[in-house]
């Protein structure tokens, strides 16, 4: 079985300079960071506040810190401290709260906003009309400590290659036509361990790969 150290050094060939790695880290231990970390990997994905809180707590300072799963507004507050980016803002009242809490905490929050691309009902996210409305809204021009930096969306769970091309490309396309609506846009967060190759094809600048460093995970 290959190392961690050996599993994100054959992913990053994949990778130019212009894609950042977020290495998917939830529901692994401790010594499973600790190795990515000391093979170099400093972005680190969760998706359980909770986890996140007491992974930062114990891991080293220089980490930056993505919360990748649904946000509840209720848990905002113990992650406004340092949370890096927050990839799955998927309404105007979860982007109120994220203002609140780093307002407490004097801080700017970077955010990506969740577009709903795929087939499927389980996934979160704006659709275009709700994008579009959030920028034109007076609420939002008034938010000083959050910044948008780019859009997130998850393609269908699917063998057809054909689908999660044409899902990424239509979040490319709206990333694009949208970009002024929201001031200079940097981030376009699409592909997981399976689907990565195709969405770095049609514009990734933001990948989130887990099983493919850590190996399966462990629900227990």
């Amino acid at each position: 079985m290959s190392s961690i150290k050996e599993n994100l050094s054959q992913i990053k060939e994949h990778l130019s300079d212009d894609v950042t790695l977020v290495a998917v880290s939830k529901t692994k231990p401790l010594e499973n960071l600790h190795e990515a970390y000391n093979a170099g990997q400093r972005i680190f994905g969760e998706n359980k506040i909770q986890e996140m809180t007491q992974k930062w707590e114990q891991m080293p300072k220089d980490i930056a810190w993505h919360m990748i799963g649904h946000v509840q507004r209720n848990k905002v507050k113990y992650m406004a401290e340092y949370v890096s980016l927050i990839h799955g803002v998927d309404s105007l009242k979860l982007l109120r709260e994220v203002n609140k809490q780093a307002k407490k905490h004097q801080r700017t929050i970077n955010c990506l906003l969740q577009v709903h691309i795929a087939e499927e009902d389980t996934k979160f996210g704006l659709n275009e009309t709700e994008l579009r409305a959030i920028a034109a809204s007076e609420e939002f021009q008034t938010l000083e400590n959050v910044h948008i930096k780019g859009l997130m969306g998850m393609a269908t769970f699917t063998d057809s290659e054909t689908q999660i091309r044409r899902e990424f490309k239509k979040l490319k396309s709206l990333y694009d036509s949208v970009q002024n609506d929201f001031g200079t846009l940097s981030i376009l967060s699409m592909g997981m361990s399976g689907d990565y190759k195709i969405a770095i094809e049609e514009g990734s600048t933001m990948v989130r790969i887990g099983s493919s460093i850590f190996g399966a995970r462990n629900y227990q």
